[in-house]
């Protein structure tokens, strides 16, 4: 669902998947490549949400923000299941954990790591390349090469799916039995406790 509010409509670019069961609402800029996941909710209402190229928003994740605010979300900002941005700038190649809640005028440095269930508090500066955990939040460590290249290999495969949506999402009757022939998908991406074995 997109919505036009105030005289702003999203630009959505044409190349981005937006699922219909997710809403954009008013001022709002999504690149190439982003993926907006099913109950996701883009707020652009009273300030402006821009969500650069290869971007994923997923799952019921929300976006908004107090008035007059810009929300920035920089190229490969990956927004897990569930998570809140609220006021943000979320830097490159950032994965947000699910459930997180990152609060207004957060600056979340690039590279960042912030684990599921995490709180950041209004004003906070994140260093680029933290791993950060807990309520409230605690940086730990620095993200290591290692895990870097984990994480942007995950967001690799989430660049990949607006053109498979895009190809392939229908909907559909759900099948009564499952068929004899149905094929068995790829795994083509690990865990981190699996990449680590």
């Amino acid at each position: 669902m997109i919505y036009a509010f105030n005289g702003f409509v999203p630009v959505v670019h044409e190349t981005a998947f937006v699922h219909p069961q997710a809403t954009v609402t008013g001022n709002v800029i999504i690149g190439r490549q982003v993926y907006i996941g099913p109950g996701a909710a883009i707020r652009g209402d009273w300030g402006q949400i821009i969500i650069e190229d290869n971007c994923n928003v997923q799952e019921n994740c929300t976006v908004h923000m107090f008035p007059g605010t810009t929300v920035l979300l920089q190229q490969m900002a990956h927004i897990g299941h569930g998570a809140i941005i609220h006021g943000a700038t979320i830097g490159r190649n950032v994965l947000v954990g699910m459930n997180a809640v990152i609060m207004d005028r957060v600056q979340v440095g690039d590279e960042s790591i912030i684990g599921a269930l995490s709180f950041i508090r209004a004003d906070e500066v994140i260093p680029p390349r933290s791993l950060v955990v807990g309520n409230p939040h605690k940086i730990i460590r620095q993200v290591s090469d290692d895990m870097l290249a984990w994480k942007t290999e995950g967001t690799r495969v989430y660049m990949q799916l607006p053109a498979d949506c895009q190809a392939t999402l229908q909907a559909c009757e759900p099948l009564r039995e499952i068929p004899a022939d149905r094929p068995v998908q790829e795994t083509h991406y690990q865990t981190w406790n699996e990449r680590r074995q």
